[in-house]
This record gives structure tokens, C-alpha cells and sequence, in this order.
């Protein structure tokens, strides 16, 4: 669409062009005939004709005042003048006396603009175009311009390979010379590509050349693809870089040949090639001012001697040196790779040569759009210093914290060189600021939980300080909780962090799918964080727990058998230490990074239960291409009790199944079951594998809030007694979304069951909406 609107300023201009020349040759006749009248002096003027144009604006154009001399030259002018106006579409002078008569005639404005049927171009995007050459809602209307419209739109739609395309226009006049336009576009079908020749590429399979392209060929039960003279050129430049990342120099395209059939449906396209012969690598050398030792520069290319040529692995080898370089402050170093051709042995010596320019510096760092983050906030996020060299990875790693920071948009980074210096840049980071408070107060809905009612007041970036606050009430069928928590990512300036909770939850298990039992538990804990380096974290949390249990009349023996030997009321004092490595890149939605986290709770000796639980949690994102990423991930655990806890205290059993781990179960059903009630009972040891593939957003405005994926889950949970079994691990596939809204995430999975067994329970569509991203 920009070059829609580029193509319509261009054709306006000629269009101007046109107009001018024509009403120069008009004037001038004029001039020669029409007003061969003696001058006189002007002692009124009257404009006729006028009806939307007031009169004052009619005179202010006019180059003639009452009391002046009238002549042909200054008739002339007139003339001119009114036509330049693009107001009118006729104008005639006459006299009456000593008064000047000036007989004009409007131009009908537009009233308005209609455009229909156009699915292939955007509608708004197509009003602006119109708008930007002056075809809008109260302006005047110019007929040459709507049928340099039609032209420019059967361009447009010829280059998406609608050959068929019909525009019509049709213009309505009203009452106070005014017009609608409407503009009915039939798109018509797009033409299908019958047949993609490569004529000259003999050093290739064409089929496996064809596969390269985007445009398609009928193959098998599918018809062939739309034409686009967009996507050939994209496929053209495909092919030279297949060409050239293969050692084939010369490679060119001499001439490409596109026809379509008389009925306007088949595209047929012919691309002349000339191969030429293929080249390898002689030598590889490192010239300029190296700035870091060779060797380190050497052990970077991804080109050597004895390599067939190619493109790609020298623009990659270009671009780690300069990365290095910029690490030490060359962020402008200029790699160039110089070929020297020897065309009788087809090989070419490669050089390198480096210039690094001058280390630059950082003078000052701004911080932009922070308008409720303060600037402590943002600038103890940044690793570049003021004062020291320019670092490319370090202002990369800043940019990414203050993405992971979860208050901002947006964040966007600049480096403009310091007026009159060659030496010094300023950082500028402009940030976005986001939604970091959210109240809360509402209905939701979760698979195992059923109706729920939700309130909590959290700020994630309380004041602006950084500082995270939440107060939450959730009432479901199944938990009743009531929390209070406060954090201090920065208790002190090394980025310990601080934080401590208070709670109060009754849990109803028997409407979670499982065994009948109840608790009330109320407690408190404090935690502290540990920055070990850039991207590794420990942590450590003492809590106080106070458990009152209740089992139902229907419970499991082994239940019974759990409170006979350890009574119902307990009071538990735990510890949590923990370490976890993230290298991703957002905190939300992440497409690229690590996340590691081993965590061990340990309920210490001195209360009233001994136990552990160990946790393995594992996320991998690897990025494919933009929108496109793969998600590995695991989450493993295990618990036992210890001392005179003889196992981990059933209420602390893992689960699996549902949303959040085996989509395509129902939530919690997986593993061990009480064979009298057959209702899930958790197991001691929990095993949940993911491979995930995210798919970019189908409405470019919900990039950042919307998210779509395709998985393949796998896991079980296993009772204390019980080895780890293969043959016991249940699996699922399907498709999930992920929408996040001002009332919280809506999440959405269709799961399907792969190697379900009798009695499990399958759910195939699974839902929550309100629940905790």
C-alpha cells in the first residue's frame, strides 16, 4: 500500500504537469483574443456563480482590487489565478460599464467515498492513499485523478495475480454540487501458476530448485499456487543465493518470462539462468588493524581454505568479527571480505581486511517514555556504563533486562554519534511504559476448579519503584485463599532481593477430581534472591505452616492409615533453596533463551513433619524465524518423607493431567488411584515433558497479547512405592491459545489423547479464563 500512495503522488504530479501545460496554451489564447478590450479603472467587481466557495475567498485569490486598472494582461492573470484554485471548473470575465464581472463555475466537492468488494487490499489502508492525493470527504473532486485510480488499482491486483480484476466507478450527483463515489471492485480469482520452468540450471535437480521457491506448481490432488510478482522476485533472489552459497560465482539470471493463457487463470513462467562454474576457497587471510589477537579473530570464520565459495559463510564470518570487535568498543568496525578471482583454476583467495576505527565511547545514557518508572529503576537494569567503551553484547543484555522487567511495551535503543566527535555515542533507550497495576474483580473459570471468584489489587511496579505488592482473595469450589506478598527485587544496590508472604487457603480436594480430603492451612514465609552472575540466580525461603486436615468418610485406607500415625493438625517449618539460569529473552512470551530451576523444599526437624520435594523445571526456546518457535521443555519431581515421617504427607503429592501439564487428560486424573472411590491419589514422583511449536499471531495487533501453538505433551505421576515405568507414561497432541486480556490470560487447548488406556479420563477441549498466566 505504500507504493500505492506512491504511485498516486507521482501520477498527481504529471497529472499537475498536464493541467499546466494545457491551461498555459489556454491562457495564452486568451490573452490573444478574448480580451482585446480597451483598460479601464475598476470601480466594483461581482462574482456569479459561486455556492460553495464564499466570495471573500474567491477575492483573496483574485490579483485585482476595485480602484485598479484593468488590462488583458491583468485579465489574464485573473484567469489563472482562479484556475490555479482547483476550485473551478469554468471561469469567463466580463464588463458591464466600470464594473468587473467574474462568471465562475464550481467544481462539485465529494461528499463521499464508497469502495467495495476489495478483500485483497485493506480498506483503511486504501482511504489513506485516496486521502493523500486529495480524493476525500469535502474536497473538490477531480475526475482525472479517480481514473488515474483505476489504473493504479488494476497494478496493484495484476502483482497479486488477479489478471480478472473489474473496477467500476460510479458518481452521484446531489443537491449543492456535490458527488458520491463509489468505487466496486470484482477481484475476480487469482491466477494459478501451471508450470515454473528453469531453463540453463543443469547443475541441480530443478525439483529440488522448485522447493526453494514460495510460488508452487500443481502437485498431486493440490492445484497450483497464486501468482505475485512479489513473491517471484523474493524466489529469484532465493535461487541467486542458492547459486552463490554453492561456489557458483557467476551466477545470473539473464531474463524471466511471465504469461498467462487468454482466459486469464494459468500464469506460466520462464526463468533463463546462466550457471557457471563453481569455485573454492585458495586461501583465507586477515589484514588491517586487529585490535584482538589473530588467532581469536581466526577460531570466528566460518570460511576456510579448501571450502567450496560461499555467499553466506562470508557474510557470517564479516559479521562475527565485527561483533568481536564491537565487544572491545569497535562498534563501527568495517569488515570487508576482498576476493581475488583466478579464473583459470576457478578458485578465489579470500582477505579479510579489518578496520576498527576508533573505540568508541559512551558520553551519556538517556532513558525516554519512563513517565511512571522511575529512572533508578530503569538504569540499574542497564550494563553498559557511562564513561566506558561502547559494548555491543552489554547494550543487547540491557535491552532484554528491561524487557524481562515485564513494565514496559516496548523498549527501543539508540547509539547517535556526539556532534563533533568521532569517538563518543549517547545510549538512548526509549521505553514504552505497560499496564504494571491490575485490580481485579471478577468471575472465572477453570477446568478442575469450576466457577471462581477472583479480587486482588497487584503492582507489579508499585509506585514506580520497582517494587511488586499483591493482595489477592480467590474463591473457588476447590481453594479459598486469602494472600498478602511483598517483594524488593533490589533489598540492596547488588540486587539481593527481599520479599515476604502472609496466607490463609482451605482446600476441598474431592472438587479437583481427587480423593476426599480437606485442609486449612495459614502461614507466613520470607525469601531472599541471590544474583550469582548475569544469568544465574539462588535463592533461599523459610516458612511457617500451620495444616489442619480432614478426610472424608469415603477417603482411601491409606489415608486413615496417615492421620492414625501422624494426627490431623501439623505444624511444618520449611526451608527452599533453589538456583535457576535464565538467559530469555521477555518475561512474557518469550521466543528465544534458557530457563533452568532445581529447587529443594526441605520441612526441617522441630516441627511436626520431616519431608522433601525436589524440583527439576527445564524450558529451551529456539527460534526458527520471526513468530516461529520451538519450546523443549521438562518438569520433574520428587518428595519422600524422612526421620519419623516415614513418606511425603499425602496432601503434598504431585499431580498430573490438565492444562498446565498433560493437556488432553482430565486435570488431575493421571496416576494412582484409590480403587474403592477411583479418584486420583498423586504420586510422590511426577514426570511432564513438552515439545511446543508457537506460530505467529494471525492479527499483527495482538503480537505481543496473543499466542498460538501446536504440542506434543508426555508424563505420569508414580505412587512412593512404585518404579518409574515407560509403558505408563501417557501422552496427548493437539493445538493450544493463549489470549492475554485486562482480566487476566484466556487460555484455550484442544488435546487429544495418544495412548490412553482404560479408565483414564480424556477431555478433549480444556479451558481456563482468569486463571494465573
Amino acid at each position: 500500500m505504500i507504493l500505492l500512495v506512491a504511485f498516486f503522488k507521482n501520477k498527481n504530479k504529471s497529472v499537475k504537469k498536464i493541467h499546466w501545460l494545457a491551461s498555459t496554451v489556454f491562457f495564452a489564447l486568451l490573452s490573444m483574443n478574448a480580451w482585446a478590450f480597451e483598460s479601464f479603472v475598476v470601480q466594483d467587481i461581482q462574482v456569479r456563480g459561486l455556492q460553495r466557495i464564499s466570495l471573500g475567498t474567491a477575492f483573496n485569490y483574485m490579483p485585482i482590487k476595485v480602484g485598479e486598472t484593468l488590462d488583458n494582461t491583468k485579465a489574464s492573470a485573473i484567469v489563472k489565478a482562479l484556475y490555479k484554485t482547483g476550485f473551478f471548473e469554468d471561469v469567463q470575465i466580463s464588463r458591464k460599464d466600470n464594473e468587473l464581472i467574474v462568471h465562475v463555475e464550481e467544481r462539485p466537492s465529494i461528499a463521499k467515498i464508497e469502495v467495495f468488494g476489495n478483500e485483497e487490499l485493506d480498506t483503511e489502508e486504501l482511504n489513506t492513499a485516496l486521502k493523500s492525493i486529495g480524493l476525500t470527504e469535502g474536497r473538490i473532486f477531480n475526475r482525472s485523478l479517480l481514473d488515474q485510480i483505476q489504473q493504479e488499482l488494476h497494478q496493484q491486483y495484476f502483482s497479486l495475480g488477479k489478471y480478472g480484476v473489474k473496477i467500476n466507478t460510479k458518481l452521484t450527483e446531489l443537491e449543492r454540487n456535490r458527488v458520491d463515489i463509489e468505487i466496486d471492485i470484482d477481484e475476480g480469482d487469482a491466477a494459478k501458476i501451471k508450470l515454473i520452468n528453469l531453463i540453463g540450471a543443469n547443475k541441480f535437480d530443478e525439483a529440488t530448485l522448485l522447493d526453494k521457491f514460495t510460488l508452487s506448481t500443481p502437485s498431486g490432488i493440490t492445484g497450483g499456487g497464486t501468482y505475485s510478482k512479489q513473491e517471484l522476485q523474493g524466489d529469484l533472489e532465493t535461487l541467486r543465493s542458492y547459486y552463490l552459497d554453492r561456489g557458483y560465482l557467476h551466477f545470473s539470471i539473464e531474463s524471466t518470462q511471465v504469461s498467462i493463457t487468454p482466459d486469464k487463470r494459468d500464469v506460466y513462467i520462464s526463468v533463463n539462468v546462466q550457471e557457471g562454474e563453481q569455485y573454492t576457497v585458495r586461501e583465507v587471510k586477515l589484514s588491517g588493524e586487529m585490535k584482538v589477537p589473530e588467532d581469536e579473530l581466526r577460531a570466528l570464520l566460518t570460511v576456510n581454505a579448501g571450502d567450496i565459495f560461499s555467499r553466506r559463510a562470508i557474510a557470517d564470518s564479516s559479521n562475527r568479527l565485527s561483533e568481536r570487535l564491537g565487544i572491545d568498543g569497535y562498534a563501527f568496525a568495517n569488515v570487508n571480505a576482498v576476493p581475488d578471482i583466478n579464473e583459470k583454476d576457478k578458485t578465489i583467495a579470500l582477505n579479510f581486511f579489518i578496520s576498527p576505527g576508533n573505540r568508541v565511547y559512551v558520553r551519556r545514557i538517556n532513558i525516554t517514555g519512563n513517565t511512571k518508572t522511575r529512572d533508578a529503576v530503569v538504569r540499574r537494569e542497564v550494563r553498559q556504563m557511562e564513561g566506558g567503551w561502547l559494548s555491543s553484547p552489554l547494550v543487547e543484555r540491557s535491552q532484554i533486562r528491561l524487557q524481562k522487567l515485564g513494565y514496559f511495551d516496548s523498549v527501543n535503543v539508540e547509539t547517535p554519534a556526539v556532534p563533533g566527535t568521532n569517538d563518543q555515542v549517547d545510549l538512548n533507550f526509549d521505553v514504552t511504559e505497560g499496564s504494571t497495576g491490575n485490580f481485579t474483580a471478577g468471575l472465572g473459570y477453570g477446568e478442575t476448579q469450576g466457577l471462581l471468584f477472583n479480587t486482588s489489587i497487584t503492582f507489579n511496579n508499585f509506585l514506580g519503584t520497582g517494587k511488586r505488592v499483591s493482595t489477592e482473595i480467590n474463591n473457588s469450589r476447590v481453594n479459598t485463599i486469602y494472600r498478602f506478598s511483598y517483594t524488593n527485587p533490589y533489598f540492596t544496590q547488588d540486587g539481593i532481593s527481599r520479599g515476604f508472604s502472609v496466607q490463609s487457603q482451605s482446600t476441598d480436594a474431592s472438587n479437583a477430581n481427587l480423593a476426599a480430603f480437606s485442609t486449612d492451612t495459614y502461614g507466613a514465609s520470607m525469601n531472599f534472591g541471590f544474583p550469582i552472575s548475569e544469568y544465574n540466580r539462588a535463592s533461599w525461603s523459610l516458612g511457617y505452616e500451620n495444616t489442619d486436615l480432614k478426610i472424608g468418610d469415603i477417603a482411601p485406607v491409606s489415608y486413615a492409615e496417615w492421620v492414625a500415625e501422624n494426627g490431623s493438625n501439623y505444624d511444618t517449618i520449611s526451608t527452599t533453596v533453589s538456583w535457576s539460569h535464565d538467559t530469555r529473552n521477555r518475561a512474557v512470551f518469550p521466543d528465544k533463551g534458557y530457563y533452568s530451576l532445581l529447587s529443594a523444599e526441605l520441612a526441617v526437624p522441630g516441627g511436626d513433619l520431616e519431608y522433601y520435594k525436589l524440583t527439576v523445571r527445564q524450558k529451551y526456546y529456539i527460534s526458527l524465524r520471526k513468530g516461529v518457535t520451538v519450546l523443549l521443555g521438562a518438569d520433574l519431581g520428587h518428595g519422600d518423607g524422612y526421620g519419623d515421617t516415614t513418606e511425603l504427607p499425602f496432601y503434598k503429592n504431585y499431580y498430573a493431567g490438565g492444562g498446565r501439564s498433560v493437556r488432553g487428560f482430565r486435570g488431575n486424573s493421571l496416576g494412582p488411584r484409590d480403587p474403592v472411590t477411583d479418584r486420583s491419589i498423586g504420586g510422590a514422583t511426577r514426570v511432564v515433558t513438552h515439545l511446543e511449536l508457537f506460530f505467529p499471531s494471525p492479527f499483527a495487533e495482538t503480537e505481543r497479547s496473543f499466542r498460538l501453538s501446536a504440542f506434543i505433551d508426555a508424563g505420569n505421576v508414580f505412587a512412593s512405592d512404585q518404579d518409574f515405568d515407560i509403558d505408563e507414561v501417557r501422552a496427548s497432541y493437539g493445538v493450544s491459545a493463549i489470549w492475554l486480556t485486562p482480566v487476566g490470560a484466556l487460555t484455550f487447548n484442544w488435546g487429544w489423547a495418544i495412548n490412553d488406556k482404560p479408565g483414564d479420563d480424556t477431555e478433549i477441549f480444556q479451558f481456563a479464563i482468569g486463571a494465573p498466566f
